[in-house]
């Protein structure tokens, strides 16, 4: 009878355990998409500036050229982001 509540009581420990893991890999997950949406928008952002920049020198094709990088940037990271998310979901 005792040795039944012992191993009644590590699986319940066992599954607490498997829980608190899964909740904390979403949480990762759900981080690690948020980074990749910031750095994203830092990548739009410093494509942007530039693009100001050229504008101001009056360089017209450089200044859409430095937006297209900053997009293209932009797009990369939050893939980035994406491809890490689902990677610790599938951890779980």
């Amino acid at each position: 009878m005792k040795k039944l509540l012992v191993g009644l009581g590590v699986c319940a420990m066992v599954f607490a355990g498997m829980a608190m893991t899964g909740q904390a890999g979403e949480t990762k997950a759900t981080m690690e998409k948020a980074k990749g949406e910031m750095k994203g928008e830092m990548e739009e952002m410093k494509g942007e500036a530039k693009a100001q920049v050229e504008e101001a020198k009056g360089n017209d094709a450089k200044a859409a050229m430095e937006r297209a990088k900053g997009n293209v940037k932009g797009s990369m990271e939050r893939g980035k982001g994406n491809m890490k998310e689902m990677k610790e979901k599938m951890k779980d």
